[in-house]
């Protein structure tokens, strides 16, 4: 007996490879190599790079396309299963792209304050300082950007939306994804 949801699944997973796309593009867009040759190993940029790097290896994992055993008999219910794995798929990869994304965010912020500095600055040992506090500000921001935050923030958004999420994996689903696919 099909439960009749296999259309909002679908709708759900839909939802879920378009926010992908749109993230893919924006982390495509931003700039990896600095104007300045000096600057390629500072923190910024190298972050910057990664994130890059990391953009293209979630895009460039394979989809399970193993085919799910049906808890029940039928083809809906086949359809169902088949749905509840590209789900999983679908809102991982929106998820390590949400991730990247943020890192980005606050890479560029930190390029922005670097440019600021060497601009007005002069280059002295109160610029150093600044660089220097600006390089901790980084990663300390990097390291505010975790699974349980970024988790909530999109469950939040979906919810704001109007979006069904009723079957929507938990976090330790999807870390576990993550973690199969960080050696494709």
């Amino acid at each position: 007996m099909s439960d009749g949801l296999n259309p909002l699944r679908e709708a759900r997973v839909a939802e879920l490879l378009s926010d992908f796309r749109t993230l893919q593009y924006l982390i495509a867009a931003v700039p990896t190599c600095p104007s300045n040759p000096d600057d390629y190993y500072t923190e910024g940029w190298a972050a910057l790079r990664q994130c890059a790097l990391d953009g293209q290896h979630i895009l460039n994992c394979a989809a399970d396309i193993s085919i799910p055993c049906a808890s029940g008999p039928g083809p809906d219910e086949q359809a169902k299963a088949e749905l509840k794995q590209v789900l999983l798929d679908a809102y991982a990869r929106r998820h390590e792209g949400q991730k990247i994304y943020l890192r980005q965010a606050a890479a560029q912020r930190w390029v922005g304050w670097r440019e600021s500095v060497v601009n007005g600055g002069g280059g002295g040992g109160g610029c150093r300082q600044e660089m220097e506090g600006m390089d901790g500000q980084l990663r300390a921001e990097l390291a505010n950007i975790t699974d349980e935050a970024i988790y909530a923030e999109l469950q939040a958004n979906d919810i704001r939306c109007g979006r069904w999420v009723d079957e929507d994996p938990s976090l330790r689903e999807v870390q576990r994804w993550i973690r199969s696919r960080s050696q494709c």
